[in-house]
């Protein structure tokens, strides 16, 4: 099989528009994690709360399928 130059390219676009999802990803955390009345990293890693790790796993769920859907088009 012959890796051509649009194989390169498709390669290096999806590996871009995965970076750009990771990072958006990790900032819209951080803005619910700001926007929420406690601490969320405190709540779930030392307090054990799993009503907030759920909530924040809900959460980025539905954020990286608005991402994903938007990178597709």
């Amino acid at each position: 099989m012959e890796i051509t130059a649009a194989d390169i390219r498709i390669f290096i676009l999806s590996f871009f528009y995965a970076v750009i999802g990771v990072i958006l990803l990790f900032v819209s955390y951080k803005l619910f994690d700001a926007l929420t009345p406690t601490d969320l990293n405190k709540a779930i890693f030392t307090d054990k709360n799993v009503a907030a790790a759920v909530a924040v796993g809900l959460f980025m769920l539905g954020v990286a399928t608005i991402i994903a859907a938007a990178v597709r088009g």
